[in-house]
């Protein structure tokens, strides 16, 4: 590599990142406590870019970019960055999903393990004096029928871990024609419909998936499901989703992405919403925020992988 570029850090990101590129002698940096004004100072002249979920880099910010080349996401999604115009101006975008996918698929089994064994309920009965151990029996994953829709890194995680519990996995993906995993099963969505226990979202946030899980969603399902979303909140309807767990036939969800966040997923907006306040109330329901895919193995592995593949394109541009 014959030359030192300027890379602009917009978020707080491991201090791995920062050692692969100062053995390469660029220039970096942090903007991570900077405003989008105060930081742009830097980016006019900055080659490669770094965000988590701080920004959003639009038109104006990449037509005021002259020298931008890469734009790097640390994380698994890219709806904050117009990647279209981006490509339009020979922008390569990059983002680093292989970083947490294991995170995620972890996570998500714990809280599936959690709703099926009661141990939200039987932990706090315990702790208050209460001795039920009928009422608090649990149900098996093993011979139920998991359905995973998107099979990209995060889908593909969960399918692995998953197979060990020796269930029925089912996957689809609408961009995939020949996935030949050998401990899946490639079907269609009606194929799901028809035989799922458990359904678990891994699709990106894009016009043709908010809202995909909605009042036509779940009415279509055969059976009861449980319920499982660690993508995006605005994949799912919320209203939707509180009334099918009001009627059963949610048995159950695992939330870790709600549609009332902020951009940043920093904060939550409409929690007096009575939607949320159900699922809140609801003993049918396990919630986190935002977090399946932080931990602090995932922390260092997002901001390594986003590096190395930067670093591997660097000679082209």
């Amino acid at each position: 590599m014959n030359k030192n570029f300027t890379i602009v850090v917009l978020d707080e990101v491991h201090e791995i990142l920062y050692h692969i590129f100062e053995q390469q002698h660029c220039r970096i940096i942090d903007a991570s406590k900077m405003s989008v004004d105060e930081a742009m100072t830097s980016m006019y002249t900055a080659e490669i870019i770094i965000i988590r979920s701080r920004f959003k880099i639009d038109k104006a910010i990449i037509d005021a970019c002259k020298h931008l080349k890469i734009i790097g996401r640390v994380g698994s999604g890219l709806e904050n960055i117009d990647v279209q115009y981006a490509q339009s101006k020979n922008i390569t975008c990059i983002n680093s999903p292989e970083g947490n996918k294991d995170a995620v698929a972890e996570h998500i089994l714990g809280m599936i393990l959690m709703l099926l064994n009661n141990l939200k309920r039987a932990d706090a009965e315990v702790r208050s004096g209460i001795w039920d151990r009928k009422n608090n029996w649990g149900h098996e994953i093993g011979e139920k029928t998991f359905a995973i829709i998107g099979y990209g890194n995060n889908g593909a995680a969960l399918a692995k871990k998953l197979s060990g519990f020796e269930c029925n996995i089912l996957v689809y993906d609408k961009f995939k024609n020949n996935i030949t995993d050998k401990h899946v099963k490639q079907v269609d969505m009606q194929t799901i419909f028809e035989t799922a226990d458990f359904v678990s979202l891994h699709v990106p946030l894009t016009s043709d998936t908010i809202y995909m899980a909605d009042e036509k969603f779940f009415e279509t399902f055969k059976k009861p499901i449980y319920f499982i979303n660690a993508a995006r909140g605005k994949c799912v309807n919320t209203k939707d989703l509180a009334a099918y767990i009001n009627t059963g036939k949610i048995r159950g969800a695992c939330i870790d992405v709600i549609e009332y966040e902020g951009v940043t997923f920093e904060e939550m907006k409409h929690t007096k919403n009575e939607s949320f306040k159900f699922l809140c109330d609801s003993n049918k329901v396990i919630l986190s925020p935002h977090i399946a895919g932080w931990t602090y193995e995932s922390y260092y592995k997002m901001s390594k992988v986003i590096a190395e593949k930067i670093m591997s394109v660097l000679p082209t541009i």
